[in-house]
């Protein structure tokens, strides 16, 4: 049989921290209804603290995911991070988890993707299970959104959160696990959805930070636009092409940024909303975390052999679609 690489464990974690929409209304001109009827989002997770960042996280989730699969973190072969919000321009934050967690064997690294960098990650992660390079593989999407968005942006400021989640990638023969995937991304999308400083071409300055340039930057109208056309098209090309329709998939699985976008995918797919993972209003949009915190939040509704199509958008322009097949039932304390 042909060894396919599948998920046999994941673990979350989200700050103690919630704003919630109330309290975003003292901050911009905005109000709970009007928030949640566009975007779908009630409150989202901050992390608070000096010196605290994307790797207190995701070193919580990996701990997490460690504990409750029974793995050893030195039997780890390779972390990978998807992350837009790393601690540090280097080292890479996947190596500051790897130190922090014991995972001495690993090596490790970060992935930028925007949105769609976890969905990368784990279709990367897979490849070294299905060739036999390694044995156990963990992707870890983990950022903090708050650091790098403008709380005086009421375009911005209402959609991002702080969390993060990992999942652990192993081997298999029996046909479960990653068996497709179609990842796009194109760089003209650039205009519509970046940080305008912070990088080698506009480095960190006294001008840019007063010009407030090391934040979020995002036309909605056509990103949104974007967002709902390729997302959506890509999933339901994913299911053709594995001739599944929408009765054989047990759960779709989207990148959460804004539930009309989640909604049109699932129409494009003929998926009913009871098949939908969602968890936007508790989270907002995590970028790096929202699909694995997913997997966290419906792990217990999981069965053995049930169909996933993982589906995310981001920054870039960067989309795509997965198709999983999962591999385990969740033991009852999970």
């Amino acid at each position: 049989m042909k060894i396919t690489a599948a998920i046999t464990g994941v673990g979350a974690y989200v700050p103690d921290y919630v704003l919630t929409n109330k309290e975003l209304e003292t901050l911009v001109d905005t109000t709970d209804e009007w928030i949640l009827s566009r975007t779908g989002i009630q409150e989202r997770h901050i992390l608070k603290g000096e010196g605290q960042g994307t790797s207190v996280m995701g070193i919580k989730a990996v701990e997490q995911l460690l504990a409750k699969t029974g793995t050893r973190a030195e039997d780890i072969d390779l972390i990978i991070c998807a992350t837009t919000t790393p601690d540090l321009v280097f080292p890479a934050t996947a190596n500051i988890i790897s130190a922090a967690v014991g995972a001495k064997k690993a090596f490790s690294y970060d992935m930028q993707a925007a949105c769609s960098g976890f969905m990368f990650a784990l279709a990367t992660g897979a490849q070294f299970i299905q060739t036999g390079t390694y044995k156990k593989v963990v992707v870890v999407g983990a950022d903090k959104m708050s650091s790098i968005i403008d709380y005086t942006d009421r375009s911005t400021c209402i959609i991002f959160g702080d969390g993060a989640g990992a999942v652990l990638l192993e081997p298999n023969n029996d046909g479960l696990g990653l068996l497709d995937q179609q990842l796009c991304s194109d760089g003209n999308g650039e205009p519509f959805l970046h940080q305008k400083a912070g990088g080698s071409r506009r480095p960190p300055s006294a001008e840019t930070v007063a010009g407030r340039e090391h934040f979020v930057y995002q036309e909605g109208a056509t990103v949104f636009k974007f967002a709902v056309k390729n997302m959506a098209d890509v999933a339901a090309q994913v299911m053709e092409r594995n001739q599944l329709t929408a009765t054989d998939v047990a759960w779709l699985v989207p990148h959460q940024a804004n539930k009309r976008i989640i909604d049109a995918t699932a129409h494009r797919m003929g998926v009913g909303p009871e098949k939908v993972m969602l968890n936007i209003h508790r989270y907002g949009n995590t970028t790096n975390g929202t699909i694995p915190l997913c997997l966290a939040d419906y792990e217990s509704q999981l069965h053995k052999g049930d169909n996933l199509i993982i589906a995310a958008f981001g920054g870039g322009f960067t989309w795509g679609s997965l198709y999983l097949k999962w591999a385990y039932d969740a033991k009852p304390n999970q």
